[in-house]
């Protein structure tokens, strides 16, 4: 058992009209109250679309706390960075990062017992929310996108709470480089081999065999801009 980082804030939100006809949960707030994880994430929390969020593989979505100063220093003081959840976040940590978590990691944090599952992949939505049209392009270039967590042991998370290391089965797996050969558009054979061994979750695995079979990058457009073009 190893601590890894502190939770410093549990967040939840509900589903509200957004922008461009779509709805979305993103603003997600700071709750003073410890909050009940399940299988599908915090029991007061929602997701706007349930195509593309939430699920049990994307029960609980963290953020590190170490990224918004440096977003700071990029995009100016917006005050969208004054509070946690600006990435519509259900965790904001300290001391993890997505070059130091790797994949399939078993994380204690409180009373449950976490998974990591894979990385986020951003959406145009957030381009609306901080005004700022390649702001989905933005988390992928830079990695810092946070990344989601299954849930193994339904349980209680609050504020300061540990995040502690249980079990650590692919040391040399970080998402950090997951993520970086997937969002660089890498067509190395040998890279996607191995990624395609990994337990990866069933949309990434689909993702790294058609590189493999067809050595095309596919197209984000709709993805990262959508209607924000």
């Amino acid at each position: 058992m190893q601590k890894l980082g502190t939770v410093n804030s549990v967040l939840a939100g509900k589903t509200v009209a957004f922008a461009h006809g779509a709805q979305s949960a993103i603003n997600k707030q700071v709750l003073a109250e410890r909050q009940y994880a399940t299988m599908l994430g915090f029991s007061n929390d929602e997701q706007g679309d349930p195509r593309f969020h939430g699920g049990i593989e994307k029960a609980l979505h963290i953020y590190p706390s170490e990224h918004y100063p440096v977003w700071q220093q990029e995009l100016g003081d917006k005050a969208i960075f004054e509070a946690a959840g600006a990435f519509g976040e259900n965790l904001s940590s300290t001391g993890v990062t997505e070059a130091n978590i790797c994949l399939k990691d078993k994380i204690r944090i409180g009373s449950t017992i976490l998974e990591v599952s894979q990385g986020r992949m951003p959406c145009w939505k957030l381009n609306v929310r901080f005004e700022q049209n390649d702001m989905a392009q933005r988390l992928q270039d830079t990695l810092r996108t946070g990344w989601y967590f299954k849930v193994l042991q339904e349980g209680e998370i609050g504020s300061g709470d540990d995040i502690t290391l249980c079990e650590r089965p692919y040391p040399d797996w970080s998402l950090a480089r997951i993520m970086g050969a997937v969002f660089s558009g890498s067509l190395d054979a040998q890279e996607l081999r191995k990624l395609s061994e990994l337990p990866l979750v069933e949309s990434w695995k689909a993702l790294v065999k058609r590189r493999l079979e067809t050595g095309k990058v596919e197209d984000w457009h709709m993805r990262l801009v959508g209607p924000t073009a």
